[in-house]
């Protein structure tokens, strides 16, 4: 144990709590800084009139490391939230009429593939249990542990490991060695966009994505995704962490090579033993930290996409869309152009909806609906022409007349209010670089592993990272993992035991 020792923590998201956690049950005394009034980041919530809205991540998936990493900071999953499977993950919604419902229900996927193409259905078997192996080796020996030097990355064995994972394979053209039709080759590499890939380009070793779901589930938690926040928040303060809210951090006090504490904006010097950062990573080299340097050499890495996002509070519920629907834009090769490489938006996007009334009835008051609908777009780049109010203006227009197709013809007119996020939105409200609401940094071979900004400086030897943009990289799940393998690394370069 670790005692008489301080740690301080920049924001309150899901990396930052579950690392307080981790130190705290290690003995540290810890204190995090959150700029917002509230705690979860992107995986907060928003509550409107009765009607309750994810902020960011809508989907319960990869339960396998909840149950992992909620392990080892001491909570039986299975008491902390209050879960229904879903046996329709979502509903897929193309241009042409075409729907395809993916189902846990194996019969029901078998009919529906068969459809569309004769012998895809046992084809998707071997595309899902190849898959499923990908992100158990990937878990195992790539995203699941840390890498303190090169030479632990680069060796033999693991140049085998990202043959073996698809790295150098592009996603789109792999799914095509086992779907002809390219509905299916979209139905299942579409799902590179929870981590703000282009699917058309990111590395087949994704596919790890949609086997992941198929083979372990996907979840609807009451309470929505907050509840994760809410479970790790209790468990903090019952460890005597201390939270404070709407205390932004100016800068980090560094002296030669330690960091001595953060300076809130104030002016007010919080001194302590560790720093951790779970702000956006490439935002805290540029503003919290002294040199350009590495600032400038983050800049030049991919980043993920952005998103608009409208929240409905909905008069009625409308039976024609479940809990998760994803609506293919005829225009979805040029969508995707327009959104990786000129950083706009098609005038006809793909986009998704949530409606968590469809599982949780808390989430709407009695007799209405919820909804929520992500519209993936370019992230802020100076260099292009970005006129946001005429793209959401375009977007909104668009989905309207999808959902009106579809049997929802006075949708418009029952929406209560509105609630739109922009990439500026993002941007300002979680200083996510380039308002990349995926985590900023996107994944590929060289922004992966040993090659993703490290989870410690490498001057400032007691300053680590938190987060989406750290290793082993986006989404909830994988951010848990960031929590863990950077605690284990603090306690280990403490000479503390392991977590």
């Amino acid at each position: 144990m670790t005692k008489n020792k301080s740690a301080v923590i920049i924001g309150a998201g899901v990396g930052g709590i579950a690392t307080s956690i981790f130190l705290a049950k290690a003995g540290y005394k810890v204190s995090v800084y959150e700029k917002n009034n509230m705690p979860g980041g992107r995986c907060g919530r928003i509550v409107r009139e009765g009607h309750r809205f994810d902020l960011g991540a809508t989907i319960f998936l990869m339960p396998n490391i909840y149950k992992e990493v909620f392990a080892k900071l001491g909570f039986k999953i299975e008491e902390c939230f209050e879960t229904v499977q879903l046996e329709t993950l979502y509903t897929l919604y193309f241009s042409d009429g075409t729907r395809l419902a993916f189902s846990s229900n194996l019969n029901k996927m078998q009919e529906q593939l068969e459809k569309l193409e004769k012998g895809s259905f046992n084809k998707m078997l071997f595309y899902l249990a190849g898959g499923y192996k990908k992100y158990r080796l990937a878990i195992t020996r790539l995203i699941g542990r840390n890498f303190f030097h090169l030479f632990e990355f680069v060796t033999p064995a693991n140049m085998l490991l990202l043959l073996k994972l698809k790295t150098f394979v592009r996603h789109k053209r792999y799914a095509a060695r086992f779907f002809r039709h390219p509905h299916l080759q979209k139905a299942f590499t579409f799902q590179n966009i929870y981590v703000g890939q282009n699917p058309e380009r990111v590395p087949a070793l994704f596919s790890m994505i949609p086997a992941a779901e198929m083979t372990e589930g996907s979840f609807s938690a009451k309470g929505g995704m907050g509840i994760v926040v809410d479970k790790l928040l209790a468990g903090a303060e019952a460890l005597g962490v201390k939270f404070f809210y709407g205390n932004a951090v100016e800068k980090i006090e560094t002296v030669n090579k330690s960091a001595i504490g953060i300076v809130l904006k104030e002016g007010k010097l919080i001194e302590a033993d560790i720093v951790v950062a779970n702000a956006d990573l490439p935002y805290v080299y540029r503003e919290l930290l002294p040199g350009f340097k590495l600032s400038q050499k983050l800049e030049k890495k991919k980043y993920s996409c952005s998103a608009i996002v409208f929240h409905w509070g909905i008069k009625k519920v409308y039976p024609q869309i479940g809990h998760h629907s994803v609506f293919i834009s005829e225009k979805y090769k040029e969508n995707l152009q327009l959104v990786f490489d000129k950083k706009t938006l098609s005038d006809e996007p793909s986009f998704y909806i949530h409606a968590p009334v469809r599982s949780d009835k808390t989430a709407a008051p009695e007799g209405e609906d919820t909804l929520t609908v992500i519209v993936p777009s370019g992230h802020l780049d100076e260099k292009y022409e970005q006129d946001w109010n005429m793209l959401k203006s375009n977007a909104r227009k668009s989905i309207i007349e999808r959902l009106v197709k579809i049997g929802m013809a006075d949708i418009e007119e029952n929406i209560k209010f509105e609630i739109c996020y922009l990439p500026a939105t993002w941007q300002n409200m979680f200083n996510l670089t380039r308002g990349a609401t995926f985590g900023s940094l996107g994944h590929n071979i060289m922004q992966m592993g040993y090659f993703r900004p490290h989870n410690r400086h490498s001057k400032y030897k007691n300053l680590y990272f938190t987060g989406g943009s750290t290793h082993p990289g986006n989404g909830i799940p994988l951010v848990l993992y960031s929590a863990l393998l950077t605690s284990e690394r603090i306690l280990k370069e403490s000479r503390n035991v392991l977590i």
